[in-house]
């Protein structure tokens, strides 16, 4: 797996984390929501260089030009909640990509142990096509696993990226063992530790809560 750290270079991205990051001006869920859109708009940008490109001839009022375009076998698939503004963020870039939807989330056996359940798949074919996986936290790697297993149903797709806003070192490690070889990770920034709950620190809290309100 090919891992592309983004704030490996200092560049306005920093200044997004940092915001998603801060406990004061995270509490304002709009701008939360903003700033991951915008961490997802720079991650498609740095993917797209990846991409393969097509010629086009472009009619303009004066006479044509050809112009290099990216390909549209793209789908772009979020991890229901939490995945929304990264997804909305890369859609913004690829905005005649395919959308699938996945739910995937924690269900406690005790305080400290887990099994992921995923309910909700709703996805086009995936034969041959580009699939971007949008998934903010990449914490303990087991939800991004079980996503995928889910995903095999409709199509082995000829590429595979993943898109988070804040992965741990251990998540990473972790998915490298599920996923195919070339697949590419794009993330934004990467943190050391996860907690006894699976939760990265310092991370960021609760990117499902912050962005859309407290679940029961």
């Amino acid at each position: 797996m090919k891992v592309t750290i983004l704030d490996s270079e200092s560049s306005v991205l920093n200044k997004f984390i940092g915001e998603i990051r801060d406990v004061t001006i995270q509490k304002d869920t709009m701008r939360f929501r903003r700033n991951i859109e915008r961490i997802g708009e720079i991650t498609a940008y740095e993917l797209s260089k990846t991409l393969e490109f097509n010629s086009e001839n472009v009619a303009t009022p004066l006479g044509t030009k050809k112009v290099q375009t990216p390909q549209k076998d793209i789908v772009i698939c979020s991890i229901l909640r939490a995945g929304l503004p990264l997804h909305n963020g890369i859609l913004n870039y690829f905005d005649d990509a395919e959308n699938a939807f996945i739910s995937a989330y924690r269900k406690y056996i005790n305080e400290n142990e887990f099994e992921i359940k995923v309910e909700y798949f709703a996805s086009p074919d995936l034969t041959n096509k580009v699939l971007i996986l949008a998934d903010p936290m990449l914490a303990t790697g087991r939800s991004l696993a079980s996503v995928y297993e889910g995903l095999k149903q409709n199509g082995t797709p000829k590429e595979i990226h993943i898109a988070c806003v804040i992965a741990s070192t251990e998540g990473i490690d972790y998915i490298k063992n599920y996923f195919p070889e070339n697949t590419k990770l794009w993330v934004a920034t990467v943190d050391d530790k996860l907690n006894e709950h699976g939760y990265i620190v310092p991370g960021l809290g609760d990117a499902g809560d912050l962005a859309f309100g407290k679940k029961l």
